[in-house]
């Protein structure tokens, strides 16, 4: 205590009093007031510096309600302490959540998760959520969603499913060393084209599309001043924290070629 003590002397904190015949400090009631004042507020969180500007303050303006002193600096504290705690709060909750929907699952909004809802728990691969974590990361809870549709209808279809796990490879096969004019990339364009056209048929099937249009709704009506535009695949590359080789890039710019081909008029 009294180490403390002479460090609030030696910062201005406290008053040095002056001494007796017997060269020892003399404090009365008014030094040992302050030292409970400088005590309690240090326990509260108040720096020591803080403490000393709004004693300075008070003794000035000889008022702790105008804003400054004291008062002004418990006032600060207070909001101070009001946000920590709406943090950890915010964090707890994101702890609790992906204790309760999984690691990958509860790294996802709930905006996301909540797509994922119909299917069968341990029906979606890893690497599918490591995806939408990505996308939503990217493109935000939006994009993220309606990617999810993909993964729903790979999901419930093993067939659908194997086709892109081909498709997958044949593009991944491009960056190994793959020229741009090969015959392999206008092939592999071609499969992931009849690919998407067979996903696309399997999602109008089933009526997922209509359920991704209301998902446009339901964002419009938690955000509408945070409508996410629409990016063509080439765009939605561009945007992806790695990069493709040139002869995948080749690919992915003929698939989009044949797949404006199929609707010439949108």
């Amino acid at each position: 205590m009294r180490k403390a003590i002479r460090h609030y002397h030696e910062i201005g904190l406290l008053p040095e009093p002056e001494r007796g015949s017997d060269d020892r400090r003399r404090y009365g009631y008014e030094d040992m007031i302050r030292l409970l004042w400088i005590r309690r507020m240090a326990d509260a969180g108040i720096a020591l510096d803080d403490i000393r500007d709004a004693f300075t303050s008070d003794t000035a303006s000889a008022t702790a309600d105008s804003g400054d002193g004291v008062a002004g600096i418990l006032e600060r504290l207070e909001e101070t302490l009001a946000e920590q705690e709406a943090e950890l709060r915010r964090q707890r909750t994101a702890v609790q959540r992906m204790r309760t929907e999984g690691s990958r699952m509860g790294l996802l909004s709930d905006f996301v998760t909540e797509r994922l809802k119909s299917l069968p728990e341990g029906s979606l691969r890893q690497d599918d959520l490591d995806t939408l974590l990505v996308t939503e990361r990217i493109f935000g809870p939006l994009g993220a969603a309606v990617q999810a549709t993909r993964f729903i209808a790979l999901a419930t279809r093993p067939a659908l499913r194997a086709d892109s796990d081909s498709v997958d490879a044949a593009e991944e096969a491009l960056d190994d060393g793959v020229a741009v004019d090969d015959p392999r990339v206008a092939q592999v364009a071609a499969e992931r084209h009849a690919f998407e056209n067979a996903l696309h048929a399997a999602i109008e099937e089933s009526g997922l599309d209509e359920e991704d249009d209301a998902l446009f709704d339901a964002w419009d009506t938690q955000h509408p001043d945070e409508r996410e535009g629409g990016l063509s695949v080439l765009e939605a590359i561009g945007k992806m924290p790695y990069c493709f080789s040139p002869a995948r890039q080749r690919c992915i710019e003929l698939a989009e070629e044949l797949s404006a081909q199929d609707s010439p008029g949108i």
